[in-house]
């Protein structure tokens, strides 16, 4: 039997007692994860994000001016604790990926405060920050 994650909204482990981790949403489209980027190999890229972290591939996020963007959601604990989706933009170089990698392994949000390092990477989509006001 497939192991599945116990109530997502309490945090609790999944069988097994290996907690629901933070998952990786990469937008891989029209701009992002193209030729349009240059200097990025998208292809390892994404496949050093597969190795580390659960890993979902969207088709256009719709924020190409960002790209590449890289959404991170909050384990099960994170959710718990109230935390919402980071996104994060032109994610272009390898150690930007690997600090990802670090803070998703350290928690994520919700769990492990956003390293000033990656701060410097997140934004506010625009149907975000419309719905804040």
């Amino acid at each position: 039997m497939p192991e599945r994650p116990a109530d997502g909204a309490t945090g609790k482990a999944v069988a097994g007692n290996r907690p629901v981790p933070c998952r990786v949403v990469v937008c891989r489209d029209c701009c992002c994860g193209s030729p349009k980027v240059t200097g990025v190999d998208h292809a390892a890229q994404t496949a050093r994000l597969r190795a580390e972290v659960p890993v979902r591939i969207s088709d256009c996020l719709d924020v190409c001016d960002q790209a590449n963007v890289i959404v991170v959601q909050p384990s099960a604990a994170g959710r718990a604790a109230g935390a919402r989706p980071v996104w994060l933009g032109l994610v272009n170089d390898r150690d930007a990926t690997e600090d990802i990698v670090t803070w998703v392994h350290a928690g994520g949000p919700g769990v492990a405060p956003l390293p000033d390092i990656l701060d410097l990477y997140a934004f506010t989509p625009p149907r975000r920050r419309a719905e804040s006001r």
